[in-house]
């Protein structure tokens, strides 16, 4: 048995760099990658995250744009990986219409399901105010996340094997 992965591309893209959780799950969706990862782009649709998670994913990438403030280093564009767990959601309110990320990772319990292990791909964004397209720091962090989810998702799946190996001594 192998691990089932789910790498989850949200934000919105009317509001220009809001959109780059969208743009990475666009380009990662297509290159080949092993059958037991699952590339959706679900924009605002957090419901549908939520739906998607309780059937019983090992784990998830998350991308999206995470403003950043105050913290050295996180110019424009900078991509910054973060692995979360229950501890780190506290609550959230669930908007069945919008994407909150939190609300949605935080409600999964209540919905009968359970937090995989989750790593936050985020890109500091420049500009959020209303308007379609990335700006062009963050147009170029896409690669970068790119790159960063494969190797992530190759992580992910060396350790799985690894687990299901010593699960068969």
């Amino acid at each position: 048995m192998s691990a089932r992965i789910l790498v989850a591309g949200v934000g919105n893209i009317f509001f220009g760099d809001d959109g780059f959780g969208s743009e990475v799950a666009r380009r990662l969706a297509a290159l080949p990658l092993p059958d037991q990862v699952r590339v959706v782009d679900y924009g605002i649709r957090g419901m549908h995250l939520a739906y998607d998670l309780l059937d019983g994913y090992d784990a998830l990438v998350l991308v999206d744009a995470i403003p950043r403030q105050g913290r050295s280093g996180d110019a424009p564009g900078a991509v910054t990986v973060l692995e979360v767990g229950p501890d780190d959601l506290g609550t959230g309110e669930f908007d069945a219409h919008g994407m909150n990320p939190v609300a949605v990772l935080a409600n999964l319990g209540v919905m009968g399901g359970q937090l995989p292990r989750t790593l936050v791909v985020g890109c500091q964004p420049l500009d959020v105010s209303e308007g379609i397209g990335l700006t062009p720091a963050v147009r170029s962090a896409v690669e970068v996340a790119v790159v960063t989810v494969q190797r992530l998702l190759d992580d992910l799946l060396t350790q799985a094997v690894g687990v299901h190996a010593k699960q068969e001594v």
